[in-house]
């Protein structure tokens, strides 16, 4: 192969208010491989300027300003990623002891008020303990519960999702999704419910002993994972506006509540819930509800898991056992009768069914 190569920046977004921009670059492969030209390819590339920063209250977004390469070492989250190589000397610098913590395999906060300050840089250190196999060091340990122990600080779960401070809201969203997309998630999630961290997001997640099992079904169902993961919270739809999850994933999260409220209420006397694929499939069917919302609620454990697995998995694939043009060829007419007529042989098929 013969190849020279260029980079050209086809796109920068410089992100002011943090002194960060982000670069999209154009590789440009010049040559031959195999016969053929090579073709160009794209890289992107985060490139920041060193800050110092401070919370004025906790959680919030910090206030960012330019500064020397010693301030922006001292805001990282753990000591083993605030090193840095001085490239005119090739000198490390490791203000915080991070080749030690690295040595002794040791997650450690870089100052008291880390975790007071951001919140999220505890799932940060559970995504680095499921990547490095890393534990926190005992005064980090301190740190975590005592930080616990006074959160939610000034917000609390149950006051409007909208008020909630950046670090119990989209940021921590988005480290959720890195750990749940990127990370060996069972170790990370495990670490975090053990540390206590899961509290950040809700009381009954932290109470939670089946996360990894509903996880692993949602996986199996195509469930998108952070809504399979706070499906079980004392307030899922709250907790999703909360982290701004998108539009379509709150509507999952309202289906499933509508789905367990009309379980109770068909439930609400015994004998009361559906006895055959029909009744169920009447019931499943309905205006309000999507497959999605019946999947979500074989991952999260609700409701009977027999009917709705059979239903998800077969029974809304029955149709009638006779076309719409065969109808109307025996002499049906179109309109409102058609339709009963499509439906009342869907529903004998559906009560041959074994519920």
């Amino acid at each position: 192969m013969r190849e020279a190569e260029g980079l050209t920046v086809r796109n920068a977004r410089p992100h002011g208010q943090y002194g960060t921009v982000e670069l999209e670059l154009e590789v440009c492969h010049q040559g031959v491989r195999d016969g053929a030209s090579v073709p160009s390819s794209e890289l992107l590339l985060d490139v920041a300027s060193a800050r110092g920063e401070t919370y004025p209250i906790p959680a919030a977004n910090p206030e960012v300003w330019f500064g020397a390469l010693e301030d922006d070492l001292a805001r990282r989250d753990l000591t083993i990623n605030a090193m840095a190589i001085d490239l005119a000397t090739g000198a490390l610098l490791d203000p915080h002891g991070g080749q030690a913590d690295l040595a002794g395999r040791h997650l450690r906060f870089l100052h008291p008020s880390s975790l007071r300050d951001d919140p999220t840089r505890l799932v940060r250190a559970a995504r680095y303990a499921a990547r490095l196999g890393f534990a926190l060091a005992p005064e980090s340990e301190g740190q975590v519960a005592h930080t616990l122990a006074l959160w939610p600080w000034a917000w609390h779960v149950g006051d409007p999702p909208g008020t909630a401070p950046a670090a119990l809201g989209t940021r921590l969203r988005r480290e959720l999704d890195l750990l749940l997309q990127r990370e060996n998630w069972r170790v990370a999630l495990r670490c975090l419910q053990e540390w206590g961290g899961l509290l950040l997001f809700d009381p009954a997640l932290q109470c939670d002993p089946h996360w990894a099992r509903r996880l692993q079904w949602g996986m199996r169902l195509g469930l998108p994972p952070m809504v399979v993961f706070i499906a079980v919270a004392q307030d899922p739809v709250g907790l999703a506006e909360r982290l701004q999850l998108p539009h379509q994933h709150q509507e999952m999260l309202r289906q499933l509540g509508e789905l367990r409220y009309r379980l109770t209420l068909d439930g609400s006397a015994e004998g009361r819930l559906p006895r055959s694929a029909w009744q169920w499939s009447e019931l499943l069917e309905a205006p309000g509800l999507t497959p999605q919302a019946v999947a979500l609620a074989l991952a999260s454990g609700f409701g009977p898991r027999r009917p709705l697995l059979r239903w998800y998995l077969r029974w809304r694939y029955i149709g009638p056992d006779v076309s719409a043009l065969a109808l109307m060829a025996s002499g049906v007419s179109q309109g409102p009768q058609l339709g009963v007529e499509l439906r009342r042989s869907r529903e004998k098929r559906l009560k041959k069914e074994r519920p």
